[in-house]
């Protein structure tokens, strides 16, 4: 899709960016749209026999941000969410917003030398989720730019062990 951000080059995109300013303008006509092609996926894995509670999401970057958004706009109790690298979409629209997935495990990762997405924004995520979820976490990488590390892998898998034990 053509993303602001990218001069309105086409992309691999969920949505559309539009500012790299935490309190600019956000797609969230487009941000909407993608929550429902996740909250889509989560039951057509349902339809095909996986309790909702053995389901866990999570993304990268915008992926992340995206995760986050839909987990907590999801009337399904999921299995956890991890989000590395990203942001709350629409923060300002929370708790008020958050229908669900309030008591669920949630990791946020996100390396302390980030360019991309600012740790202040991770931060700043990770401050306001605290306020109405249960069990959210926050881990930070130091020296880690937007990407990923053998480390987080490493938590990540924790994570999954730790929250979807097999069956």
């Amino acid at each position: 899709m053509p993303v602001t951000l990218n001069a309105g080059f086409r992309m691999p995109s969920w949505f559309d960016l539009r500012s790299l300013d935490a309190d600019g303008p956000e797609d969230e006509e487009g941000i909407k749209n993608a929550c429902n092609i996740v909250h889509k996926m989560i039951d057509e894995e349902v339809k095909e026999g996986i309790a909702s509670e053995r389901i866990v999401i999570g993304g990268f970057s915008q992926g992340g941000a995206l995760a986050l958004y839909s987990a907590l706009r999801c009337n399904k109790t999921l299995g956890g969410v991890m989000a590395l690298s990203c942001w709350l979409p629409m923060h300002r629209q929370f708790p008020g917003a958050a229908v669900g997935n309030k008591d669920i495990p949630f990791v946020q990762c996100h390396g302390d030398c980030d360019p991309v997405v600012p740790y202040k924004w991770g931060q700043a995520t990770a401050t306001l989720m605290k306020q109405f979820l249960s069990k959210a976490e926050f881990r930070t990488y130091r020296g880690m730019a937007h990407g990923s590390s053998d480390e987080e892998m490493r938590d990540l898998k924790k994570f999954l062990e730790a929250n979807l034990p097999p069956q």
